[in-house]
This record gives structure tokens, C-alpha cells and sequence, in this order.
């Protein structure tokens, strides 16, 4: 039988919603420097305020077996350096809300993922949450929900792959929360991301300056919707199964959607409103009803 865990569904929600304001900081810079390059410096500036902690989490790491090594990799080559340059080219490729809202598709990665690398299980009462938070994400995606069209294919393809990336780090998070400390995972995580993040722009050809206009926006970028909320989030997803916490995570396209109405000059339809409040509606209730209850609807094993 599983045992139940304290509920911390809600600091998942609660980083996932900074996450959201990622937007308003990433699309300035997005217009004006290269995708790798924003990536590079938001890595750089958040090693070089965690320097201090670098030894500490690498020896931590070093006590780990090999399937927490991979997880770490994962995580920070693919899940913050790679889809995070991935995430920034689709702004620069599209509109200022459909590369955000298209993190609806995360929780199907995740929820996949999470059944084969962890084991862990669902009951089917887990549909009745889930299956209104994608319906409300996928009303939330497209402004005429019955005629699909894109504004541009190359941002949704970009959009997706940084959706199946951060889906694999929600999972790899998990497996190593049992084994490193939440400050470590996020240590490690911009640690392992910045040569990541410097191949990125060698491979591209892009230049590494960005000029002192640029700082304060970079600053911003790395230790509000980056440090700040990654620190939460590995706080929050030491005891949230990683299939629930994907859930939480559709906080992050609700509240980029507002944001990119009201200050990123987009425009929502009054189903993506509809889709908005379900969305939230779901994740909340999800939260309320694993907290209260004495049968948790994701059953998670020992790692």
C-alpha cells in the first residue's frame, strides 16, 4: 500500500506561475540577441552566484549511482540548457502566447515517462483532474479550437521540443529528489547547463556579448522565473509525484497567457479564456483533493 506524503502540489503551482512570467523578460531579449546567447548568460549568471555550492553538490553527486548521473545530464544539458534555447527561438519565430501554451502537451510526456522511468501509477480517478486540465490547455492553445492553424510551424515544433524536454527533467527531477538535496539538484542543474549552453552558441555561430543594455533584463531572467522559482520547484517536487506535479505545472502557461495579454500585445478568444479557467480550476482542485484525502489519486514506489 502506499503511504501518503504531505502535499506540497501547491509550491510546484506556485513556481510553475513564476515560470510564467518568463515571457515578459525573455521576448525584449528574444528580439534582440541570439537564442543560445540568452540562455548562455542566464546559466552564467546563476553558477556565478552558486559558485560557493558547486563542490558541495558535486560531491554530493558523486555518492550517487550511475541512473542519478544520467538524471543530472538530463537534466541540465537537456531540460535547462537545450529546451530553454529551443523555447527562446520560438519567440523569435512567433507569436508572443503559442510557444508558452503549448506546454500543454508536457503532462502527456511527463505522465509516459514517469509510468516507465519511475513506475509509478495512476488510478482512474486521476482522469477526472487530468483530462480537464489538457481540455482546458488545448482551448487555451488555439483561438478556434475545431481549426487548428499555427501561426508559424517552425515555432510550435520548436515549442513542442522544449515540452518533451522539461517533461523528461519533471521526471529525472523526481528520481534524484530521494537521492540529492533540492539545493544540489538546482546547483547542479545551471553547473552541467552552462557548457551545454556555451556548445549551443559555439555550434551556432552566435557571438557571446550582449551589450550592458541588456543586463538588467538578463539578471532579471536568471534569478526570477530561473533561480528563484527552481529552487521552489525542487523543494515542491521532492514529495509531489512527478505525474502530478506536471499537472501543477500548467500554472505556467495560465499565467504566460495573461501576461502576454496584457503586456506582450497578444490577444486570447473567449474559449482560450474558457480554457484559462479550467486549467486553473484543474490544478487546483488536483492540489485541494490530494491534500485532504486519505487515497491519493498517483501512487508513487520507493526509489
Amino acid at each position: 500500500m502506499a503511504s501518503k506524503t504531505s502535499d506540497r502540489t501547491w509550491l510546484v503551482a506556485v513556481a510553475a506561475a513564476l515560470w510564467g512570467t518568463d515571457g515578459l523578460l525573455r521576448v525584449p531579449l528574444a528580439e534582440k540577441l541570439p537564442a543560445g546567447t540568452v540562455v548562455f548568460w542566464e546559466h552564467l549568471l546563476v553558477v556565478l552566484v552558486l559558485s560557493p555550492l558547486v563542490p558541495g553538490a558535486l560531491r554530493a553527486l558523486r555518492g550517487c549511482k550511475p541512473r542519478e548521473w544520467v538524471a543530472v545530464l538530463v537534466i541540465g544539458g537537456g531540460s535547462s540548457a537545450l529546451a530553454t534555447a529551443l523555447f527562446t527561438a520560438a519567440f523569435q519565430v512567433g507569436d508572443p502566447i503559442t510557444p508558452l501554451v503549448l506546454q500543454k502537451l508536457q503532462p502527456v510526456f511527463a505522465v509516459l515517462a514517469a509510468a516507465f522511468v519511475l513506475g509509478e501509477r495512476v488510478r482512474a480517478g486521476y482522469a477526472v483532474f487530468a483530462v480537464p486540465a489538457l481540455i482546458g490547455a488545448w482551448l487555451l492553445a488555439f483561438a478556434d479550437p475545431l481549426h487548428i492553424q499555427v501561426a508559424a510551424l517552425k515555432a510550435a515544433l520548436l515549442a513542442v521540443g522544449a515540452a518533451v524536454l522539461w517533461a523528461a527533467g519533471t521526471v529525472m527531477g523526481r528520481l534524484v529528489s530521494t537521492s540529492l538535496r533540492p539545493r544540489d539538484v538546482t546547483v547542479l542543474r545551471f553547473t552541467v547547463g552552462l557548457p551545454v549552453a556555451a556548445l549551443i552558441v559555439g555550434v551556432r555561430g552566435d557571438s557571446f556579448a550582449v551589450g550592458w543594455n541588456n543586463a538588467l533584463g538578463l539578471a532579471l531572467l536568471a534569478f526570477v522565473p530561473g533561480l528563484f522559482a527552481l529552487s521552489l520547484y525542487y523543494v515542491g517536487l521532492r514529495s509531489t509525484p512527478a505525474s502530478r506535479a506536471t499537472l501543477a505545472e500548467l500554472a505556467f502557461p495560465a499565467t504566460a497567457a495573461v501576461i502576454g495579454v496584457a503586456f506582450l500585445g497578444g490577444h486570447l478568444s473567449g474559449t482560450q479564456w474558457l480554457g484559462l479557467g479550467i486549467v486553473v480550476a484543474a490544478v487546483t482542485a488536483l492540489g485541494w483533493y490530494e491534500k485532504t484525502t486519505d487515497k491519493p489519486l498517483v501512487l508513487q514506489p520507493a526509489l
